[in-house]
């Protein structure tokens, strides 16, 4: 399993419309095969610093995902509402505790 976790930094006016764009493809992101897991995260200090924390059942899957067309239709949205370049990291979980 690969955990996937990208950081995006937003213009303050456009964090309304990334919400909204994600209300309507997070259901086809978490569907796409070889996602098991996704969550959006909110900074509580910085506001606009959002973050996707994703579980894929391998590199080859999330690179599917990456040149699929969901993927080139959700950045092509995604992309001009950025403040700052996205940074991604993919990792593996080490542990974890519940």
């Amino acid at each position: 399993m690969l955990v996937r976790i990208v950081k995006m930094t937003f213009e303050p006016t456009k964090i309304e419309e990334f919400l909204a764009d994600f209300e309507v493809v997070k259901e086809k992101i978490r569907n796409f095969d070889g996602c098991n897991f996704l969550e959006l995260y909110r900074d509580q200090n910085a506001t606009n610093i959002f973050f996707t924390y994703s579980y894929w059942d391998s590199e080859t899957e999330l690179n599917l995902y990456r040149h699929s067309d969901l993927f080139k239709g959700v950045w092509a949205n995604t992309k001009p509402l950025f403040s700052a370049k996205p940074e991604a990291w993919s990792v593996d979980k080490v542990a974890s505790l519940k």
